[in-house]
């Protein structure tokens, strides 16, 4: 517990000052300790205090400093030390005059005009982005007043706008009482939300601010933009405005962080002297979060600096413009391309609901734009594969020396033999048929001929995590006898609308495996994409033991397409293996024939022989 005896501390802070003489009488200590325990709008952190006022009032020391300005601070050093808050403060004016709010006068409506336009300024931006700054968030008692006045110079200009920018970069006062207006204007009628409640300690009572059914003027429509731009300069009652919209997902704060202060502070005298205390004597208390926003601020969805906040604005409103018609082409692309029609048709109607639901209108930029995407998208279909992209064009084929390639294909492809003649090979990844043919004979000679004579062989695809599919007829026809060709899967493309078989070669490239020598096949639920086509075929065709973890159920290698003018692209699997005997393995993964944990495997392939 942090020591409340606050004016002991603060004697610490002084060090060896000596004083003069007493110049201040004794019971201003106990009369401050006394307004901030009757007034500070957190008394749970006024633990404690009771206690020590009695020890803090016999300790006059503090007294004998002989200039008030000095000793009013250090007093305030010794309570924001005690309560852990820099707003309270102590100062010393024999001068001070209590500021008396005058009521508003009755003012013909030429100078309510000319009141007004010193603290809102509207303007209407390109794209009919409205722009509304308001400097001082009046109270009920001003906007009953000029309430109909503000609905017909401001409000209605604002009203047929396609978004707006809401501006409290500069907003340092206002009214409680103000807060559900301004809330209400862009909440629906009904039903009423409980906005926030204010905590007011001298009265020990708290107060719900709910929204208003009821309002001069029509409602900013909920489906249009909403943007509040804060600055460190926003304080108290537009704090609370910015952290309301934020914590109801009505609005996103683009700026800086707030400055964190009250909804309410008071300036008290202390006791018969020229000290006053100044502190804050209610709380905000949202009803979402159960927390506040005083102290700590407002933390921006989108943080920039306040000279940057009404660009990053316009840019945020822009986009989300486009976003609707990039749903909707993502929508018909995967209606159109993706590999199982009824898939695609259902994850393109539920990705419609959720645009109509709002679920797209938080994006602030392109990239949380296509993360939100490609997260939708892998929830909605279960497949990995079906996700945004990147159009990264294709690097120019690169020239190696055969001694280049000699090196890099050792570093791909790890082989063994094992006791018994039984060879071991690994790889974990699938090259393209165009980009394998030309080196072909360097794996074999460097590859291939160190496994071909073993009694058997263990496959690990157990970290191989696809690649392209090119190559699996070529792979797959070292494992059967070259007298007859065989079918092995067929491939339908439902992007071209076409079907495409793939069958056994008749020519390799060094020597066949054959169909009679035992294979084992190691897989994990990392093994994916064209390592899974190969482990299907194998397996369908009774030619391998498969043993280790079902494996991924991705999806044969997606193709990428443009989403419209967007510059946004998706990844979409437009291929699946032949269905006629049910489902392959796309989506659902290849049972092995014996289950291992991965990292059992291997010994176990050896001694399924060795036995």
């Amino acid at each position: 517990m942090v020591k409340t005896l606050f004016l002991v501390a603060s004697l610490l802070l002084l060090g060896n000052v000596s004083f003069l003489h007493a110049s201040f009488q004794a019971s201003i200590i106990e009369d401050l300790a006394k307004i901030v325990m009757n007034n500070y709008c957190s008394p749970e952190k006024l633990v404690g205090m009771k206690e020590d006022i009695a020890a803090a009032t016999s300790n006059t020391e503090v007294l004998d400093i002989p200039d008030g300005g000095l000793l009013a601070d250090v007093l305030s050093n010794g309570v924001q030390t005690t309560v852990s808050d820099p707003r309270l403060t102590v100062s010393y004016e024999p001068n001070y005059i209590p500021a008396v709010h005058p009521e508003m006068p009755p003012l013909p409506p030429d100078q309510l005009v000319t009141i007004l336009q010193s603290s809102i300024k509207l303007d209407i931006l390109e794209g009919n982005i409205g722009y509304l700054r308001i400097d001082h968030i009046i109270g009920e008692e001003v906007a009953e007043k000029v309430g109909a006045l503000l609905v017909d110079l401001v409000w209605n200009k604002i009203l047929p706008t396609s978004a707006l920018i809401f501006d409290l970069r500069y907003t340092g006062s206002g009214d409680i009482s103000g807060i559900p207006y301004i809330i209400s204007y862009f909440t629906e009628a009904e039903p009423v939300i409980h906005i926030d409640s204010i905590y007011d300690r001298p009265s020990n009572t708290t107060t719900k601010l709910m929204s208003m059914s009821t309002l001069l003027g029509e409602r900013y429509s909920v489906t249009k933009p909403l943007i509040v731009l804060t600055s460190k300069n926003t304080k108290g009652i537009s704090e609370d405005v910015a952290y309301c919209f934020q914590n109801l997902k009505r609005a996103t704060i683009v700026g800086e962080k707030t400055a964190g202060g009250s909804v309410k502070v008071d300036k008290l005298k202390v006791g018969d002297t020229d000290f006053y205390v100044t502190l804050p004597t209610a709380k905000s208390i949202n009803p979402i979060t159960g927390s506040t926003w005083e102290l700590t601020g407002v933390t921006p969805d989108v943080e920039v600096g306040a000279e940057d906040a009404l660009a990053t604005a316009i840019r945020i409103i822009n986009l989300r413009v486009q976003v609707p018609g990039i749903i909707e082409a993502s929508a018909s692309l995967i209606a159109n391309n993706y590999a199982f029609e009824s898939v695609g048709a259902d994850v393109a109607e539920k990705l419609r609901e959720l645009l109509a639901n709002g679920e797209f209108s938080s994006v602030v930029s392109k990239e949380s734009l296509e993360t939100k995407l490609s997260a939708d998208l892998k929830t909605l279909s279960g497949d990995k594969s079906l996700q945004t992209a990147t159009n990264t064009p294709a690097l120019p084929p690169m020239e190696f020396s055969p001694e280049m390639y000699i090196e890099l294909i050792k570093i791909s492809f790890h082989t063994d033999v094992f006791e018994n003649n039984i060879g071991y090979l690994r790889f974990d990844m699938f090259g393209d048929f165009e980009e394998v043919k030309p080196i072909a004979q360097i794996i074999v000679e460097h590859i291939w001929n160190k496994v071909v004579n073993t009694n058997a062989l263990i496959i690990d695809l157990r970290n191989n995590l696809g690649g392209p599919t090119t190559a699996i007829a070529g792979f797959c026809s070292y494992f059967f006898d070259g007298d007859k060709e065989i079918l092995l899967d067929k491939l339908y493309d439902r992007s071209s609308g076409t079907t495409t078989e793939l069958r056994t070669l008749d020519e390799l490239t060094g020597a066949r495996y054959g169909y009679k020598k035992s294979l084992i096949i190691l897989t994990s639920k990392a093994t994916a994409g064209a390592a899974e086509e190969f482990v299907y075929i194998m397996k369908k065709l009774g030619r391998a033991m498969i043993i280790g973890e079902t494996t991924t159920g991705g999806s044969h290698p997606p193709k990428v397409f443009p989403v419209g003018e967007s510059n946004i692209f998706l990844s979409i699997p437009t291929v699946h293996s032949e269905t006629s005997a049910g489902p392959a393995w796309e989506g659902v993964g290849i049972t092995p024939h014996i289950p291992l944990f991965s990292t059992l495997t291997l010994a176990s392939s050896k001694y399924h022989w060795q036995s």
